[in-house]
C-alpha cells in the first residue's frame, strides 16, 4: 500500500503539534536530524519497512499512538 510513510509521518507530526504550523516545521526538522525527510515521501511512495519501524519507534518514544 503505497502512501504508507507519508500517513504516518503527518499523523506524527499533527499529533505532535496540535496543529501549530510552528511546531510542526520544528517536528519534521528534527525527523530529518533523525534520518527521516518528510519532504521525501508522498502518496505515491514505495512503503519501506525500515522507515516505518523507524518512525512507528519515534512516536512510541514520545507516547504518540499511529
Amino acid at each position: 500500500m503505497p502512501g504508507q510513510i507519508k500517513k504516518l509521518i503527518e499523523s506524527y507530526v499533527q499529533q505532535m503539534s496540535k496543529g501549530s504550523p510552528t511546531i510542526a516545521a520544528t517536528i519534521r526538522s528534527k525527523l530529518c536530524l533523525q534520518g527521516i525527510i518528510p519532504s521525501k515521501y508522498d502518496d505515491s511512495s514505495i512503503d519501506d519497512p525500515v522507515i516505518i519501524k523507524k518512525v512507528v519507534d519515534i512516536a512510541n518514544l514520545s507516547g504518540i499512538k499511529l
